[in-house]
């Protein structure tokens, strides 16, 4: 890296920075990257190679700037595979709202320029602000994202590698190749023969019938049994079902894709998640004794696999994976009321949504009243899972079907684009939209801030929350309602 780059490095605190990686310190995976000039190798903080010295050491926001300045990714820690940086889903501006749409595969369908009419700026804005607070603009993030899908496919599914290419949301093949040397400085073929020996599952041949398992990486400790006790409380029967015995039960349910259908089932992990972090395939990572992550693991079954990413993403956003327990649980530990249920309950998790239009109408008419929905209006899957057998139908479906009342004006605000809940929606914005509709009050306009927009500081009217639990009050309230309290 020479000294024009320098310009492109994170400009945080370098020094504490620097004390993460000499401690290999695993809550910081995914929140910064270092890059060592000597070796032009690109790093998460807790690899466990040999600490570089300081001179030697650069610090970058995202994967895509290390790329971006000539560093590799490391082939022992996969710092492409870490969790994502919980900022993104925490800050409101356009910045934070860009990296939700990017991780969402909005780029790769749309461009550039369909990423800055969703925000409502200009592309050059948008590339500006992006490159000014990430070192890197949309194009850099997006195809660093599009390695990332490529490896996964590479390493576990036996598909023919012109298939990963454009599965993976790639151009052509030359593209394709190209970015894979440049990113991991191997051929796809290499990429392959390097797969790790203990991933989820032998390589499949990624068909609708074997599907692609996943290891779904979080930071931290992650409470799933409450998150499953919540998903089972709200299934819809025909999107979404879980089977087994508390503890060991696997969430399956449906998806609408931009390219076609999916199905997923994830699997609960006893306990709170130990263990090195992960990516979203493949073996765990090393992490820190102190700090643990781990994974979910997870299958997906997809009509196209250029839905791939896009479907990673939105199960991560249903699982709040990329939260950052630790900031959570300081702030709201130190609050008499919350103290001890954090305590009782580390990691506990703000689940989102896997499809933000389908949670804003369950949350207007309930799970019973959404049953039937589906059952009268919802896409029938070509082949049936088990008790799956439904998509939710879509917004303009529903607006067009029952078009009257306060579902009617719902999905009709929806269809028509007056409310957004995509992941680039204006939280405020979105806000103003709801209660401006008839039959919305403030509580479920909450629900759906909370839940469809990832909102993480969302306090229900009639809930006593003091602003020292912001920017947390979602997850405030989570722990006053997991553990029973008004």
């Amino acid at each position: 890296m020479n000294d024009e780059d320098t310009k492109h490095e994170d400009t945080g605190d370098a020094d504490t920075k620097y004390e993460a990686v000499r401690s290999r310190d695993a809550r910081f995976d995914g929140e910064f990257f270092f890059a060592v000039r000597t070796t032009g190798i690109y790093c998460r903080p807790s690899c466990p190679a040999v600490t570089p010295k300081r001179r030697n050491v650069r610090f970058y926001a995202t994967a895509a700037a290390a790329q971006g300045s000539g560093f590799r990714a490391c082939r022992r820690c996969r710092p492409d595979a870490v969790p994502g940086s919980a900022a993104w889903n925490v800050r409101a501006d356009v910045v934070g709202r860009a990296m939700r749409l990017i991780g969402d595969g909005v780029v790769d369908r749309e461009g550039v320029g369909g990423l800055a009419a969703r925000l409502g700026y200009s592309a050059r804005q948008v590339q500006r602000q992006l490159t000014e607070e990430v070192g890197a603009g949309p194009v850099a993030l997006a195809r660093a994202q599009r390695a990332h899908t490529a490896r996964t496919l590479l390493q576990t599914t036996e598909l023919p590698v012109t298939q990963v290419a454009f599965a993976a949301g790639f151009a052509s093949v030359r593209q394709f190749n190209d970015t894979i040397r440049t990113v991991y400085a191997s051929t796809p073929s290499q990429v392959r023969a390097a797969a790790p020996r203990t991933g989820p599952a032998p390589r499949s041949a990624a068909t609708p019938a074997a599907g692609v398992p996943l290891r779904l990486a979080h930071r931290g400790p992650y409470q799933s049994t409450a998150v499953f006790d919540l998903l089972a409380a709200e299934a819809v029967p025909g999107v979404e079902a879980l089977d087994g015995n508390r503890g060991r039960r696997t969430y399956r349910r449906t998806l609408r894709l931009p390219y076609g259908t999916g199905i997923v089932a994830v699997e609960e992990r006893p306990g709170t998640g130990a263990g090195g972090t992960s990516g979203i395939a493949g073996a765990p990572g090393p992490g820190h004794a102190a700090h643990p992550g781990g994974w979910l693991d997870a299958r997906l079954h997809l009509t196209d696999l250029r839905d791939l990413t896009t479907a990673v993403q939105r199960l991560r956003r249903l699982f709040d994976l990329d939260a950052d327990p630790y900031a959570v649980d300081e702030r709201l530990g130190a609050d008499a009321r919350l103290a001890p249920l954090v305590a009782a309950r580390p990691g506990l998790r703000s689940p989102g949504a896997a499809d933000p239009d389908e949670l804003a109408v369950r949350a207007l008419i309930g799970e019973a009243e959404a049953g039937r929905l589906v059952l009268r209006y919802g896409k029938t899957l070509d082949a049936e899972c088990g008790t799956l057998t439904h998509v939710f139908p879509e917004a303009a479906v529903l607006a067009e079907a029952e078009p009257g009342g306060p579902l009617g004006a719902l999905t009709a605000a929806l269809a028509d684009g007056t409310l957004r809940l995509d992941p680039g929606a204006d939280r405020e914005e979105a806000r103003a939209a709801l209660l401006a509709l008839p039959g919305m009050d403030e509580d479920t306009a909450a629900v759906i801030r909370t839940r469809a927009l990832g909102d993480p500081d969302v306090a229900p009217p009639g809930v006593d929350a003091p602003d020292t639990w912001r920017p947390w009050r979602s997850y405030a309230v989570r722990h006053l309602s997991t553990a029973g309290e008004p």
